[in-house]
């Protein structure tokens, strides 16, 4: 009879918490547009004017290959908050002798936020007690509070335009 009780207690307190929430899809995959662009080059060439392009814009290149680029850049928009734009480039075939390309383009922004810890130091003495008292001395660091792919169609159109102009003023590779 106890364990009946003790069963119905917990199934009483279970009716009692709030509902998990629940997130839906937060994608729609409908249009290719913000994310590529298709190019008048061999997919080589293409991720090179995505690199200069980049760097132009003062990006520090993690890694570039004949197919991708990425690289980072960080923002301290106030002294409290830091941003970081990653920022990946990834080069296709898209005709046969490679002589289109598209490239796909993702950025994401990381936010930070300067969390400041303060630290205590407790003295016990036999007989009266203990006396917390607080140090002047604490520290600082920056916590991750947010990550989000950019989905900002003037971001991506800005950065192909760009991407564009480094490939009109290139000349392409000879034959052989």
């Amino acid at each position: 009879m106890r364990s009946l009780g003790l069963v119905l207690a917990l199934l009483l307190a279970g009716c009692g918490s709030a509902p998990l929430p629940h997130y839906g899809p937060q994608e729609r995959f409908s249009s290719v547009a913000t994310y590529a662009r298709l190019f008048d080059a061999p997919p080589a060439q293409t991720c090179e004017a995505a690199r200069r392009a980049l760097l132009s814009q003062g990006y520090l290149i993690q890694g570039a290959t004949a197919e991708q680029v990425e690289g980072r850049k960080n923002f301290q928009p106030d002294t409290e908050s830091h941003l970081q734009i990653y920022i990946r480039v990834v080069c296709v075939p898209d005709a046969p002798h490679g002589v289109l390309s598209t490239g796909f383009v993702t950025a994401v922004q990381d936010r930070y936020t300067i969390k400041k810890v303060s630290n205590s130091a407790s003295l016990g003495v036999g007989g009266i007690g203990s006396l917390s008292l607080p140090l002047s001395a604490g520290s600082e660091a920056l916590v991750k509070v947010g990550s989000e792919t950019i989905a900002s169609e003037s971001f991506y159109d800005s950065f192909f335009e760009l991407v564009r102009g480094y490939l009109d003023s290139t000349e392409p590779e000879a034959a052989h």
